[in-house]
């Protein structure tokens, strides 16, 4: 027995030695369900494996994870192929996962999309029941754990954008047997005594199990039927439940969703000082367009000199009636050079200008003009007109 003691890093690097040393634990299969799945931004894969009793922590590098033909996520059933081996810094165990192949889907994870395609199918999710959020609600209750990061989040975020912001909390367990009921029972509450304009139901991330409570039927009624508007933000950007398809509004982070309950006081002051400055200039200038209108008219000469206008229309009419004169006066000028025109064409035609000449016109007793001697007979009575007068003859 060595009683000399050694550091903690000796005794991890110690275990890290004999695991490595145990062919077994290089070469392992491992069937399980994922949980708690996240996916870095270098393309490495961490999750958790876990049976009815037992889990254990999962990495998959890069490297391995692009010959994958599949897209991980948490309830998927697996068998994976890969080494155990100790985190020296950390002192844990974990499966260094180098395959994974499908092998079926876990039983929560069914049970979640039955209760969305039947909740979908009844119209809970309809875009035409979803209340607007109000733009400056006075108080903001919150229903969640009442220890943990998140209720500290919504209240710095929330009196950082607007310090004159009333939150309420509304303590409940977000997680465990009996969550899904008491957050229902919390939504009916806060609507039957109304204590709030706007409703955050949240909590941070966590595995599939972690968040059930907000994958329950009871929740998504709960929230369906409320009368103050929801938002939901539980988990992370990527984890998405039933409550967050039912809410009126989903935020992808308990923060996020103190910042779309509660206006920025200083950015909302910022656009008032905006308007009243736009407003100012708008009143300037009509200002200037009308002081500049009133100017025009005051110097106009129609205001200085009021009968200057009524002068013009009588020299207008003056006008008027001249041209009315001058045309009728040259009408009647016409007219007569017409008429003159037409009467020595009369005169020229007319058969007493005839009789002037020493001609005399013969007629009968019916006043018939005779132009043949045919026309007469001997001892017929004709009338015969001169210039200056009629006699009656026999025809002999």
């Amino acid at each position: 027995m060595n009683l000399n003691p050694i550091s903690v890093t000796e005794l991890n690097k110690y275990i890290k030695d004999k695991i490595a040393t145990d062919d077994f634990l290089n070469n392992v299969f491992i069937k399980g369900e994922i949980s708690n799945f996240k996916r870095h931004y270098t393309g490495h894969l961490y999750f958790t494996l876990k049976d009815e009793n037992s889990l254990i922590k999962c990495i998959m590098f890069k490297s391995s994870a692009t010959s994958l033909k599949f897209i991980p996520k948490d309830g998927a059933k697996v068998i994976a192929y890969g080494s155990i081996a100790v985190y020296e810094k950390d002192g844990i165990y974990q499966l260094y996962c180098k395959s994974m192949k499908e092998d079926g889907i876990g039983d929560l994870y069914i049970k979640y999309e039955e209760l969305k395609r039947k909740l979908s199918l009844e119209g809970l999710f309809d875009e035409k029941h979803k209340k607007k959020i109000p733009y400056m609600p006075k108080v903001i209750g919150v229903l969640t754990s009442n220890t943990g990061a998140v209720i500290r989040d919504i209240i710095n975020v929330s009196t950082r954008r607007n310090p004159n912001v009333y939150i309420r909390l509304y303590p409940v367990a977000v997680q465990g047997d009996g969550a899904g009921q008491k957050i229902a029972d919390g939504i009916d509450f806060m609507n039957k005594e109304r204590l709030a304009d706007v409703l955050i139901l949240a909590r941070g991330g966590g595995s599939i199990e972690d968040l059930w409570p907000f994958n329950e039927e009871v929740v998504a009624r709960a929230i369906y039927k409320s009368n103050i508007p929801i938002i939901s933000a539980v988990g992370h950007e990527t984890d998405f439940t039933i409550a967050d398809f039912v809410a009126d509004l989903r935020a992808p982070t308990p923060s996020a969703a103190a910042e779309l309950a509660v206006v920025n006081i200083e950015e909302l002051e910022n656009t008032i000082y905006l308007y009243k400055n736009r407003l100012k200039n708008a009143l300037r200038k009509k200002t200037e367009i009308m002081r500049l209108r009133f100017d025009k008219c005051m110097n106009s000469r129609f205001y200085k000199d009021p009968l200057q206008l009524l002068n013009d229309y009588y020299v207008f009419i003056d006008k008027s009636l001249k041209s009315i004169e001058n045309s009728a006066i040259k009408k009647l000028k016409d007219s007569k050079i017409k008429a003159t025109k037409t009467i020595t064409k009369l005169d020229v035609l007319s058969p007493l200008k005839t009789l002037t000449r020493g001609y005399s016109i013969v007629t009968d007793k019916n006043e018939k003009v005779i132009s043949s001697v045919n026309d007469i007979n001997v001892g017929d009575i004709v009338k015969l007109k001169f210039k200056d007068g009629e006699k009656k003859a026999k025809a002999l």
